[in-house]
């Protein structure tokens, strides 16, 4: 075993939190493995992890009698390196991290956070002379962080396909959580991100009005992905029993504070027919970006 492998599964059995439940409405126990391990990287720290699912840890057991154990990983890389050793069975991915976790591991998808809002836009502030990405050549934009899905991928590709070259012909600032601010107190000319940005800059800057110069695709929602190692049975059965109790799962998803906000108040539910051709426009994006996967 290797000393990345050995410390990752000490990090996993250090950090995991597992629901109990009495009574399931179905039991998988046969057929799947039991606990079953779901990771997601996209919460620090077990504590808001629990907060954010600890709901849909109790459906998901009261509907499959199988025992859940969660635990957050710092990274997409890390989470890929678990799929790919089955040190997790089951992972809350985005689409960037589904095309990466496929690329190194044998993978197939469970579900689907389907997101009709979930898409890339081009933010100006309303007096700007910019009009399209064209005009934007010369000029100092903000996006998210490097990998994600809405704010970097899909921007990056729109600058490309609007004749753009974006490493000479303007100056991108990968600003994280801090694009908001940069577009707001003027220290870029333009803002990359998602489509629903335009909420977060109008809470920072209420007196202010911003122009959506250019708006993408609605992009494949985020998987939740199994590990192709699973019995055939297992998944198979996974994905029948989730489907039919759909509601119930995706009631108690959106029970908490953060999930309501991030799903529910976006028009959010819960795909059972994603394929992993539906993501084929993701690995075009970073192919036409120049990203490297």
């Amino acid at each position: 075993m290797t000393m990345t492998r050995t410390l990752l599964t000490m990090a996993i059995a250090a950090a995991t939190f597992t629901v109990s439940t009495a009574h399931a409405n179905s039991d998988l126990s046969n057929v799947c493995p039991t606990p079953i391990r779901m990771a997601d990287t996209g919460i620090e720290g077990m504590g808001p992890l629990a907060e954010a699912f600890g709901p849909f840890a109790e459906a998901f057991e009261e509907t499959t009698g199988l025992t859940l154990e969660m635990f957050s990983l710092s990274n997409r890389t890390a989470a890929g390196t678990a799929l790919q050793y089955d040190d997790v069975d089951l992972v809350f991915a985005g689409p960037s991290e589904f095309v990466l976790f496929d690329r190194e591991s044998d993978i197939e998808i469970l579900f689907a956070i389907e997101r009709p809002h979930y898409g890339s836009s081009f933010y100006v502030p309303a007096d700007s002379d910019i009009q399209s990405l064209e005009d934007l050549a010369g000029h100092r934009v903000a996006l998210k962080d490097v990998g994600s899905t809405s704010g970097h991928i899909f921007p990056s590709q729109m600058l490309v396909d609007a004749g753009l070259d974006i490493d000479r012909d303007l100056e991108i600032i990968m600003a994280g959580d801090a694009r908001i601010a940069a577009l707001v107190n003027g220290d870029v000319d333009a803002m990359g991100g998602g489509n629903r940005d335009i909420e977060e800059i109008q809470a920072m800057d209420p007196n202010g009005e911003y122009r959506v110069i250019a708006t993408s695709d609605v992009l494949p929602g985020d998987p939740v992905v199994m590990r192709g190692s699973l019995d055939d049975a297992c998944k198979t059965a996974l994905r029948s029993t989730l489907e039919e109790n759909s509601d119930t799962l995706w009631n108690a998803l959106i029970a908490t504070d953060r999930n309501e906000d991030k799903f529910l108040n976006r028009d959010s539910s819960l795909g059972f027919d994603r394929t992993n051709e539906d993501y084929d426009v993701v690995r075009q994006a970073y192919e036409a970006a120049g990203i490297p996967l």
